[in-house]
């Protein structure tokens, strides 16, 4: 029977939302395994907009649903009504809105709190036994709700290859085991259930970031 799996999107382009190249890879892959799936983001406005030319912040006002809709292709569903029973697993790609509007990460960094309904979700994911698979920042969230897992944001020493490594030392300050991955590989926590890979956190060709998501779900619809 195929797996059913819940993605968690968090609008429409990297710094602002989903990175569109992480979900368009987690879909693809998902697809290809056979698995039916379910898109899903919170009924919220944005922390902001950003003008991805530029790189500034607009004066603009947009609904993370809404945006999230143009990835989905129209078929997406507001987070609050995410029915985990009707699951096998979950997987939320990277981009800016996972520290921006599914959490306020990128504000608080490790203080950070996660939006209510995705918390729930989470936990009740975790509680029943079924994987969470997370790639790029998404892992954080991981970090914060589930105390001393393990995952991975790629390598802990910043170079030009790994520009975000100070994020794994976050991780180690939260109280987890961070493990270092290349971008092509993906870490397994058994206990927790949780798989996870670098994707952008590495600056790397899109067609082996994409080869690492790909491992992330195959390793998520495993634990399914």
């Amino acid at each position: 029977m195929a797996k059913r799996v819940a993605v968690i999107l968090s609008g429409c382009g990297v710094y602002d939302g989903t990175e569109i190249h992480e979900a368009s890879a987690v879909l693809v892959h998902l697809s290809r395994a056979g698995a039916k799936v379910l898109m899903f983001a919170p009924n919220i406005d944005q922390m902001h907009v950003v003008n991805h030319c530029e790189g500034k912040p607009t004066d603009e006002t947009r609904n993370v649903l809404q945006e999230s809709a143009r990835i989905a292709r129209g078929e997406v569903t507001d987070l609050a009504n995410l029915d985990v029973s009707a699951f096998d697993a979950a997987i939320i790609p990277g981009g800016f809105g996972v520290a921006k509007n599914l959490s306020d990460w990128a504000v608080k960094n490790k203080d950070c709190t996660i939006q209510p309904h995705l918390e729930k979700a989470i936990k009740a994911f975790h509680k029943a036994g079924k994987p969470l698979g997370m790639c790029c920042i998404s892992p954080i969230l991981a970090a914060k709700i589930l105390p001393g897992c393990e995952l991975t944001v790629g390598q802990d020493k910043e170079c030009e290859k790994w520009p975000f490594a100070q994020t794994a030392g976050a991780v180690k300050d939260m109280g987890c085991k961070h493990v270092n991955k290349d971008v092509e590989e993906a870490h397994v926590d058994v206990k927790n259930k949780l798989v996870t890979t670098c994707a952008f956190m590495c600056n790397a060709p899109f067609h082996r970031i994409f080869d690492g998501i790909g491992v992330m779900v195959k390793e998520t619809l495993k634990l399914a």
